[in-house]
């Protein structure tokens, strides 16, 4: 059996996060899968409006149920360990990567080693993972075939970044190795609190320094003062980002966390330091995919432990098509006495908050919502949107156009008939608050109201004489529930496979949205 025929289910590395006390450490080694076993059972209202349990069994469990993953530990031995069989391991397996086992006091010294040590450990386990996958022959996979995925939560994914980023830590060999990096709440771009703006560097307690930016930087091989969400050394599209948008179930330290890490944040890692992007042509920025989902840092309520996790993960690693909405304004007309006094040569400042939730045919759960409420809305100024001096008509700038989603479709859980695969996505622009020269307007304002609100359905179907593969209908949810049914005049994206096509948008009366959302389909894996 060659190794392609085993794509895309390659076996799958978890890497934990931080444990700040020796007490934690103790613990996280005490279990066998450092944590990811943990699931959660949850009061959740059914369609009859009764209120019934929700068990979610880890996404251990449902990997290896759902998708006939095995773990690699038989009799109370670890397969991967030194003096096991070659030929043990199969193909599709689950492997934790042990790295506070050396600064327990029962396994290892009782002393932590720098996060450099465990990301050079790190490559040493993806190829002693390689060498005994490719020594059992029911594998029938040759070394150069050997792929894997990383799936990290919180810290573990700065280990993971140092390893496939810095060169100095670890061969070229095992970062080759690695398809994609799953994060759950990484701080990738530090960790903030209220008192202290970032974690400083002399903060020994626990190696907290490990998310001082500037140490950051050194260990992810970056120049000091570089931003240190960038990745380099390794495709930015292929680092997904789930960023938990819920600061108030997070309850380390009595709470006290969850406060100073503020609102818009997971409770410990701010919303806008949970993401990753790299460097385009030109300079140009490469986003990562992320998904938001309101879910705490950990525990029951934890990201980790979500359904909205589970199902971002899998769709990353096994899906078929990755789909990108952004929103392309053409302009935003003001209200008439707005207008009015904007023409009378008085300056006008706006701000616009744009709301989202996509969710995929076929699963309960959102893949990604992004809400006013939970404080992690798209954010953007008149200014951002339409750059240029005061008092004149300005054009888009579309390097500012809001990205509003990345979802990933699994033909595996497509309609048999057609083998199409559909999502929706729900759309709000909120009503703004504008300015006249400083002085609030807030006359016909609504809190809560909106000025813009479509509910839009996705199918795409395949179709080889289509281009790209892909045959793709949309339609409005007012228009025919569940069921789009305007054809596409799709476009071949330039210079890349997949392809594009855009619905406009016209909302008429003041004020009112004119521009079109761009939608972008990509063969993925």
């Amino acid at each position: 059996m060659p190794a392609t025929t085993q794509h895309p289910y390659h076996p799958i590395i978890y890497v934990r996060g931080f444990a700040a006390t020796q007490g934690e450490i103790e613990d996280t080694v005490a279990d066998p899968y450092m944590g990811f076993n943990i699931g959660s059972t949850k009061a959740r209202m059914i369609w009859t409006g009764d209120v019934k349990r929700f068990f979610f069994e880890s996404p251990l469990v449902r990997l290896m149920s759902d998708h006939q993953y095995n773990d690699v530990f038989v009799d109370g031995e670890d397969l991967l360990a030194e003096g096991r069989p070659e030929d043990m391991i199969a193909y599709r397996s689950l492997i934790i990567y042990r790295y506070y086992d050396e600064a327990s006091r029962d396994f290892g010294t009782g002393g932590t080693p720098p996060i450099e040590h465990f990301a050079q450990g790190l490559g040493r386990l993806i190829l002693r993972l390689r060498d005994k996958i490719c020594a059992n022959p029911k594998n029938a996979t040759a070394p150069a075939d050997f792929r894997v995925y990383l799936v990290a939560h919180s810290m573990g994914g700065l280990v993971c970044r140092a390893f496939l980023q810095n060169p100095r830590l670890g061969a070229a060999e095992a970062r080759a190795a690695v398809d994609k990096l799953f994060t759950y709440a990484t701080p990738h771009n530090g960790i903030d609190m209220r008192i202290v703006r970032n974690v400083p560097g002399w903060l020994s307690f626990g190696d907290a320094n490990n998310f001082d930016r500037e140490r950051m930087a050194g260990y992810l091989g970056l120049p000091a003062g570089d931003d240190v969400s960038i990745v380099k050394n390794f495709p930015p599209e292929r680092v997904f980002n789930l960023v938990g948008t819920n600061p108030r179930d997070y309850a380390v330290a009595g709470g006290l966390s969850s406060w100073a890490a503020g609102d818009a944040s997971d409770g410990l890692v701010r919303i806008e330091n949970a993401t990753t992007h790299g460097v385009g042509p030109g300079g140009s920025e490469l986003s990562s995919p992320r998904a938001f989902v309101h879910r705490s840092h950990s525990g029951h309520y934890g990201i980790v432990n979500s359904e909205e996790g589970y199902q971002n993960l899998t769709r990353f690693l096994f899906g078929a098509l990755r789909v990108d909405g952004i929103f392309d304004i053409d302009d935003i007309t003001l209200p008439a006495e707005v207008e009015k006094g904007f023409k009378a040569g008085k300056t006008v400042r706006a701000s616009y908050q744009f709301e989202v939730a996509a969710s995929v045919r076929g699963c309960q759960w959102q893949m990604t919502r992004r809400e006013v409420r939970e404080n992690s809305a798209i954010f953007r100024s008149y200014n951002d949107l339409f750059p240029g001096a005061d008092k004149t008509r300005r054009l888009p700038d579309r390097s500012k156009s809001p990205h509003l989603f990345s979802v990933f479709l699994d033909p595996a859980k497509s309609v048999k008939t057609s083998g199409s695969v559909s999502f929706a996505f729900d759309l709000k622009v909120l009503v703004p608050d504008y300015e006249l020269d400083g002085v609030l307007f807030l006359k016909r304002h609504y809190e809560g109201g909106y000025i813009m609100h479509e509910l839009i359905l996705v199918e795409a179907f395949p179709d080889a004489a289509a281009p790209g593969g892909w045959r793709i209908k949309y339609g409005y949810q007012e228009d025919n529930p569940g069921k789009p049914g305007k054809i596409a005049e799709t476009r071949v994206l330039d210079g890349e496979a997949g392809l594009a096509f855009s619905i406009p948008i016209a909302q008429k009366g003041r004020p009112g949205v004119q521009g079109a959302l761009r939608i972008e389909a990509r063969p993925w894996n």
